[in-house]
């Protein structure tokens, strides 16, 4: 393979990683905590849209507030990270980046 076709995969690869990190500003997913008392909302890119905290949670006291907010984090983070895989495992055919 000669050095001008790798540069021209190289270039299409970033492309094609470009792109998907644009789908993903676009794509979201919901972390949720003790059945829905707090949910948030994140894109594939971690960046929080938003933070639901039902009212009965308030009346758990702000400790439980708090572990439930991190709860619904995680939640949406452990499933932002499985969108981002599966969307970067189709453009690199597994490999990892």
């Amino acid at each position: 393979m000669d050095m001008e076709s790798l540069m021209a995969q190289a270039q299409d690869l970033q492309t094609k990683i470009s792109s998907a990190q644009d789908e993903l500003a676009k794509m979201h997913v919901k972390g949720i905590a003790e059945n829905g008392l707090v949910v948030i909302d994140m894109t594939g890119k971690y960046d929080v849209v938003s933070v639901n905290i039902h009212d009965n949670a308030l009346s758990l006291g702000a400790d439980k507030v708090a572990e439930l907010v991190l709860n619904a984090y995680q939640d949406a983070k452990s499933k932002a990270d499985v969108l981002i895989d599966k969307t970067m495992s189709a453009i690199t055919g597994g490999l990892n980046m």
